[in-house]
């Protein structure tokens, strides 16, 4: 459909063959920004009009999967909390959801005090997320176990690729992601994880003083410290106050075998990091896991 085919009153922001699907679903529209991510898969507008709303196409089927399940589980959340799903198309793989108030945390100069308000919030959200049952789907095990399976065997890789370039600490602990990760994770229980739980993900409403989260496209069963690997490896080895927070609104701290879980899956994640900023010669991912992996060794916490 050609763009000269189409009405004058539908958002020519957008590609010509979600205009007529957008306009149906959400009559008013006159105005379509985009806001995608600096990332080849992300495609998000701002649609603005009668009201305001947001439109993303998902990159795989799977993601689109993902992404309207978890629109559904976030109904379990608090008003405000997290947007609502408007209409959804498998075949376009388009989601269209209601527009929420605030700012992204990661991109906000906060005060301390503020900033440990949101982890506390943050934890809370992510709790209430984890506390609701979502029916696993009979694979749902068996994806995780090669998940890990598939992590440890990348610890490896990064074993041997990088040598010398690791201390003996570093290496004991990487050796560690390689052969207890799977096991360890084996015996812990499932929950409804969020996927990409982290500040950039998280909405601030300074006014009202609440916070939302946003982007379900990760959602899946799996174990609940993976929605605190991030956090565990870039914040909190420098923000113990940050941690503190989190956990209280998060209303536990993690078992012994989760946090040894936690632990290896970090570790993974900044292995991962260094070998892959080696490569690239990119200083910032060299940093980042250098810095992670270093305290993790460090501290073995």
């Amino acid at each position: 459909m050609r763009d000269t085919a189409l009405p004058d009153d539908l958002p020519h922001g957008l590609p010509a063959d979600l205009r007529p699907w957008v306009a149906r679903h959400l009559p008013g529209v006159t105005t379509a920004t985009d806001v995608s991510w600096n990332r080849a898969n992300s495609r998000v507008w701002r649609l603005d009009g009668d009201t305001t709303a947001y439109l993303k196409l998902s990159p795989s089927p799977r993601s689109y999967a993902r992404e309207t399940t978890a629109y559904r589980h976030a109904a379990v959340l608090g008003p405000g909390q997290a947007a609502r799903m408007l209409a959804a198309d498998p075949v376009l793989q388009a989601v269209l959801t209601t527009a929420l108030p605030g700012r992204i945390v990661r991109d906000l100069p906060l005060d301390p005090a503020v900033e440990t308000r949101v982890h506390e919030f943050a934890g809370r959200l992510l709790r209430r997320w984890h506390s609701h049952l979502e029916t696993a789907a009979p694979h749902a095990r068996q994806a995780l176990r090669k998940e890990l399976a598939d992590q440890a065997a990348e610890a490896a890789d990064c074993l041997d690729e990088l040598g010398d370039r690791l201390d003996g600490a570093q290496r004991a602990l990487v050796r560690d992601v390689a052969t207890q990760l799977p096991g360890l994770a084996a015996e812990l229980p499932l929950v409804y994880r969020h996927g990409d739980y982290l500040p950039r993900n998280w909405l601030w409403d300074a006014d009202a003083q609440t916070l939302a989260v946003i982007d379900f496209e990760m959602a899946d069963h799996g174990l609940a410290v993976q929605d605190m690997v991030w956090l565990h490896g870039a914040v909190w080895p420098t923000r113990p106050d940050l941690r503190a927070a989190f956990l209280t609104g998060y209303d536990r701290e993690p078992a012994a075998q989760e946090h040894r879980v936690l632990l290896l899956l970090t570790a993974r994640l900044a292995v991962s990091y260094l070998a892959t900023g080696l490569a690239r010669n990119d200083t910032v991912l060299i940093d980042r896991g250098h810095h992670a992996l270093s305290a993790l060794a460090r501290t073995g916490v």
